[in-house]
């Protein structure tokens, strides 16, 4: 046992010897020293080729950017960045030619250099201001902690020189974030697109001169994040709460309308046209929750008075009015202000927004896209050849008859209810039917009564279907059941809307894809002389999910019919 325990050790010990790095060099074997002289040390090859390889570090101070400075020791026109330009120069300028210079659009965090003119001034004056910019974008850098990261220099390998000094600047979890030593390709191309001006799409978040435009929103939890970007086209409605004090209120911007509509929306993205935002309305709520229209449009601060702290905004509702080509030219906002007291530690604040396009009329909408449960099916005509057309009334678009206290159909004529999506309804009313009616006259009345003056032929397959998008609506299905007499009457008018889910499992939209609209007759009996007879006239709405319901996992699995080479799995089993 004894000697195996020997054998063990010299068989580490031997492998410990073979794993140590060999040891450099003594002096006395090292080549011959160069002759005395006053020459310094050559240097090692990895610091020279650095020293031959490095560049003027590249210019990331936005205060010293100029893309339109052009001429050399010259003023150039308009350019409010050239460092060129004297004061005297600035007062013959009409325009910055370049209102904002950013730079790196990746970074999260990022500085902007803004440029205007105070032409109120005599005479004119440049004014500059330094801001931060936020970018949106969830995924964007954080810091940019890589030194080489704009060349395609090779990185530098660890030596027995170098080694300690790698190690302590990679040998963490993060990394320096210094930025000195930057070292760039001089054939790189440089790909500035500071003049650049876009469309606004869908979806892309509006700009405004220091961010963009903020929709607060609950994240995580129920209170306010000011991080929410409001998107182009999207309608957003949103509920939040605040944390608020009575004695600090007035310092808090988020209560404040100034916060709302101090900062100017670009009419497109990275232009130098700028859209101010208005105030088209301010309503003011009481402690007891009565609205007052102001006719004032003056901005209102928060202001402590008597123990409240009155004109804190409670509700903000954006109204952005676009054009065809995704240019934004009107922004107004709608304000609901409140007042708290000192017991109120909090306040739930509401934020909407909309777009309507210029020259058309906004059609509200009853989803985005499936249908919301409760709101109006949107229906409309459609003329020959052209889309469809709406009534800008969502209520009036496709109703059926509305009950009435004394239950006379002869009264209840016009009187109607919307038909809600996922709402089944029955209504109906009472006819007194004498010797004296006429069977055509009656018939016609009934079906009016019944079907309305103007019923819809095509209802919106989605909530936010297109007037332009014709296919994106289903035309209703008229069916008539009768029986075999001389004299028919319609009694009830049945409307039954098919939908499905449609989308992903995880957030299914509700689809429309089936409306039929049955009328059904009955035959007319005269009641004998001098009498009166009553029938009932019905009317009714039923929603029937058709959605085909979800396979077990295995068999919603796709099958791929394909044969794999027999050492595929080689050398596993």
């Amino acid at each position: 046992m004894a000697a195996l325990r020997i054998a063990s050790f010299l068989f580490l010990l031997l492998l410990l010897l073979l794993l140590l790095p060999p040891r450099p060099r003594s002096a006395a074997s090292a080549e011959p020293a160069p002759p005395p002289g006053p020459a310094a040390p050559p240097e090692p090859p990895a610091a020279s080729r650095a020293r031959a390889g490095r560049r003027p570090a590249p210019v990331t101070d936005v205060a010293k950017l100029c893309v339109c400075d052009l001429l050399v020791a010259q003023c150039d026109v308009n350019c409010c960045c050239d460092p060129d330009c004297s004061a005297a120069d600035f007062s013959l300028f009409t325009t910055c030619s370049v209102p904002i210079v950013t730079g790196d659009s990746n970074l999260c965090s990022q500085k902007a250099a803004i440029y205007s003119l105070d032409v109120e001034a005599n005479p004119p004056e440049r004014i500059f201001k330094l801001i931060d910019q936020i970018n949106p974008n969830v995924f964007c850098i954080h810091a940019a902690n890589y030194k080489q990261a704009l060349s395609f220099i090779s990185p530098e390998m660890p030596t027995s020189e170098n080694f300690d000094q790698l190690l302590k600047q990679f040998g963490s979890a993060t990394f320096s974030t210094e930025f000195d030593s930057w070292s760039i390709n001089p054939d790189s191309p440089n790909s500035s697109v500071e003049n650049e001006t876009y469309r606004y799409e869908y979806g892309v978040p509006v700009q405004t001169v220091d961010a963009f435009l903020r929709l607060p929103s609950p994240v995580v939890s129920s209170w306010c994040s000011d991080a929410n970007p409001a998107g182009f086209l999207v309608n957003q409605a949103t509920k939040c709460s605040r944390l608020v004090s009575v004695e600090k209120c007035s310092t808090i911007q988020a209560v404040s309308m100034l916060f709302y509509i101090n900062s100017s929306i670009l009419a497109v993205p990275k232009s130098s046209q700028m859209v101010n935002i208005t105030v088209q309305s301010i309503v003011v709520r009481s402690l007891n929750g009565i609205r007052t229209l102001l006719d004032s449009k003056v901005l209102r601060l928060p202001t402590i008075l008597d123990e409240l702290c009155i004109n804190i905004v409670l509700g903000v509702s954006y109204h952005i009015t676009y054009t065809e080509a995704g240019e934004i030219i009107e922004a107004a906002a709608s304000f609901v202000l409140g007042a708290i007291t000192k017991e109120a530690l909090s306040i739930q604040q509401s934020f909407e927004i909309s777009f309507t396009q210029v020259n058309t009329k906004p059609v509200p909408l009853s989803g985005n896209p499936g249908y919301v449960v409760g709101l109006p099916v949107r229906a409309g005509f459609r003329p020959q050849g052209s889309g469809i057309i709406q009534n800008s009334n969502k209520y009036g678009q496709l109703t059926i008859l509305q009950s009435t206290s004394n239950q006379d159909c002869l009264a209840a004529e016009g009187a109607r209810t919307p038909v809600l999506f996922g709402y089944n309804m029955v209504s109906g009313c009472k006819l007194r039917i004498t010797t004296a009616m006429e069977c055509q006259l009656l018939t016609q009345t009934l079906l009016d009564l019944l079907k309305g003056q103007n019923f819809p032929e095509y209802v919106a397959s989605f909530g936010n279907s297109q007037a332009q998008d014709v296919l994106d609506w289903v035309p209703i299905t008229h069916l008539r059941t009768s029986e075999q007499s001389s004299c028919q009457i319609p009694v009830s008018l049945e409307i039954e809307v098919k939908w499905t889910k449609y989308g992903s499992l995880v957030n299914p939209q509700a689809r429309i894809v089936n409306v039929t609209a049955t009328v059904t007759t009955a035959t007319l009996n005269q009641p004998p002389s001098g009498r009166e007879r009553t029938i009932p006239i019905t009317s009714s709405v039923v929603f029937t999910d058709v959605s085909s319901p979800a396979e077990p996992g295995y068999r919603a699995r796709p099958t791929i019919n394909v044969k794999l080479p027999f050492d595929f799995f080689f050398p596993f089993v």
